[in-house]
């Protein structure tokens, strides 16, 4: 999360007020401290939210129905969540209802046209059928984008590590005991797209 807030603030995305919509524990919260004025986030675990809490100036359990009305946002930022959304659009129009004029909206989620998916077929890990009920790749979440209001559409890194262990586990291969524990990094096995906000949409 850390090297993911430093790219935000290389594209000048950072400053202002935060909300990260489901936020489990609060991790990014914590590191976006340096980065936001505010940090607000949403998480419906009870048990995420208390400590989630504890790292954020403001904390609602619960949906995005929870946030008060007239609480707006230069930034929010919803990482591996859209995937759970049964309707995306409909989703993402109650987000951008919270974004101030320019403010950014700010998406992760599984890559559905990576290479690692391509490669892996049906083992692809992201395959997390019932959790996981609709996929992205470059072009659908950039059109989504588009179709909620946004502009100024582009791609974003987004470092990922994985224990050694979960990925030779997946791809049933034997990993020395010694070094399981030890985190991988892999490029592009998650999709982040950010775009400003824009409240008439052509």
């Amino acid at each position: 999360f850390r090297s993911f807030l430093k790219g935000l603030a290389k594209r000048q995305l950072t400053g202002g007020a935060l909300l990260e919509v489901g936020c489990g524990y609060g991790y990014l919260l914590a590191e976006a401290a340096g980065f936001f004025r505010v940090r607000v986030g949403v998480e419906f675990s009870t048990q995420a939210a208390r400590q989630a809490a504890t790292r954020a100036d403001a904390l609602y359990e619960g949906g995005i129905e929870q946030l008060p009305a007239d609480q707006m946002f230069d930034c929010i930022i919803a990482t591996q969540v859209i995937e759970h959304v049964y309707q995306p659009q409909a989703f993402l129009e109650r987000l951008c209802q919270h974004l101030n004029p320019m403010g950014k909206l700010v998406l992760a989620t599984p890559n559905m046209g990576s290479l690692w998916r391509r490669l892996m077929g049906h083992a692809w890990p992201s395959f997390k059928i019932p959790e996981h009920v609709v996929y992205f790749d470059r072009k659908a979440l950039g059109t989504l984008l588009q179709q909620v209001g946004c502009v100024e559409i582009h791609g974003l890194p987004y470092p990922h590590a994985f224990p050694l262990s979960l990925i030779a586990r997946t791809l049933r291969l034997p990993a020395p005991k010694a070094l399981s524990q030890m985190c991988v990094w892999i490029p592009a096995t998650t999709l982040a797209m950010y775009g400003t906000f824009s409240s008439s949409r052509s």
